[in-house]
């Protein structure tokens, strides 16, 4: 049985939160199998998967798809579906409808919705119709029209900004809260203050849990090498390497061979 959102908000102080994307099935059911808590169908597949220059572009339609992809591999990780830019920034009703789709045509178990305070009256309304919601501060990425790629939270008005983001997004609900490029000092601040998880990227080791991007972690999206990734293996060069013999056997004409013919 899939994890909830009361099971991972109940891991605070207890144990460590693992996460990471996923935006197919067989990689979801990768992921899944993983001892993985927390499973994110994120925007980043604009990027990651689409080849585009930010988290922007990225549509309903293509965020419902690759959902419900993921949610028909999972049985054991908490599946949360990304909303994604202008999907719930012009009312609190259109977040409802639009984090309803979700729920209900791609079996998510959660959304995820980024911005702080401002987002508070959205998040209340969410919780209160039995959406749960990922909270999501710091750097968030489809504000990188405003702010750019670049650390949040160095000067003392932003770090006092962010805190109060957090205990806002704390009252209005949400069950857990990422924390995305921000000193380590201030997410180990955050996550003393609020009752909620906090998930870390590139926050530091005090979050209460940590997510990455899989296709950074073993090496598929070679664009971005951010100083948070640790690259626990290559697997793009793997697949280069395995693409180019099986290219040059075809050609020599050593593939396939007698065991492989019917």
């Amino acid at each position: 049985m899939r994890k909830t959102a009361k099971t991972i908000k109940q891991l605070k102080g207890k144990e460590k939160i693992t996460a990471l994307t996923a935006y197919d099935y067989s990689t979801a059911l990768i992921v899944d199998q993983s001892n993985v808590d927390l499973i994110l169908v994120g925007d980043s597949l604009a990027m990651t998967m689409m080849g585009l220059d930010s988290t922007l572009s990225v549509s309903m339609e293509v965020m419902l798809h690759h959902t419900k992809c993921v949610s028909n591999a999972v049985t054991n990780a908490l599946v949360v579906a990304d909303m994604p830019f202008m999907s719930f920034h012009i009312s609190p009703e259109q977040a409802i409808e639009n984090a309803g789709r979700f729920l209900q045509e791609a079996n998510a178990d959660a959304v995820k919705i980024e911005g702080g305070q401002v987002r508070v009256e959205t998040i209340l309304k969410l919780t209160q119709n039995d959406i749960p919601v990922l909270g999501h501060i710091g750097l968030t990425p489809q504000s990188v029209k405003a702010i750019g790629f670049q650390v949040q939270g160095k000067k003392c008005d932003e770090a006092e900004k962010l805190i109060k983001d957090a205990l806002a997004i704390e009252k209005a609900g949400a069950f857990a809260l990422v924390l995305e490029c921000i000193p380590a000092e201030l997410a180990k601040e955050i996550t003393q203050k609020v009752s909620i998880p906090t998930i870390g990227i590139g926050a530091g080791a005090h979050c209460d849990g940590q997510i990455l991007v899989y296709h950074d972690m073993l090496g598929l999206y070679p664009k971005l090498t951010p100083k948070f990734i640790k690259q626990y293996d290559n697997i793009g060069e793997k697949m280069k390497t395995a693409f180019t013999k099986y290219s040059s056997e075809v050609k020599e004409g050593t593939f396939p061979e007698e065991k492989h013919s019917f």
